[in-house]
């Protein structure tokens, strides 16, 4: 048989055990609300990169899903681009989207915002650009320049920004 000392002895332990619980319970939601602990369950709190941020690198051997744009060890691209009057017309929107703010609307590197950088844009009618192969062109808008100008790989695609090197080749003429 069971001791009823022993039995007594559980019994308020047992139901001190429960008041602890509860009062612990209680106070756990009061300190809830009176910190605001959050729970991390969104994506929001994850490192990540914001826009215009230096990239990941590419990884090695891959290839994007519109083809490779161009490959290091190769040299400089070839345009694969034909320069006709529809690619011109879209390199040119796209020019006016991404690019006319700092180069300008003629592209002689006085857009809007030029007078408000520390170095102006690069006059893309002048001989510095007019000299390039077209792959040159491409690389620049690709890879931008490093503290002077942004990479728009991540804005325009590959194409676009053939494009793009299609119309700038018009504003020299």
């Amino acid at each position: 048989m069971i001791d009823t000392q022993f039995v007594t002895v559980v019994k308020r332990l047992a139901l001190l055990l429960i008041v602890l619980g509860g009062v612990g319970a209680v106070g756990l939601v009061i300190t809830y609300e009176v910190i605001g602990v959050e729970w991390l369950s969104t994506m929001e709190v994850q490192e990540s990169l914001r826009p215009m941020e230096l990239s990941l690198p590419v990884p090695q051997g891959s290839v994007p899903l519109q083809g490779a744009a161009y490959v290091a060890e190769g040299g400089t691209p070839l345009n694969p681009v034909e320069a006709d009057q529809v690619s011109r017309q879209r390199g040119q929107q796209l020019y006016e989207i991404n690019c006319a703010l700092c180069h300008g609307a003629g592209g002689q590197g006085d857009g809007s915002v030029a007078a408000k950088l520390r170095r102006k844009p690069a006059n893309l009618t002048g001989p510095n650009v007019t000299g390039l192969q077209d792959g040159d062109i491409f690389m620049v808008i690709t890879q931008g320049v490093p503290g002077l100008m942004p990479a728009l790989r991540e804005n325009l695609a590959v194409g676009d920004r053939w494009d793009v090197v299609n119309y700038v080749r018009t504003l020299a003429k």
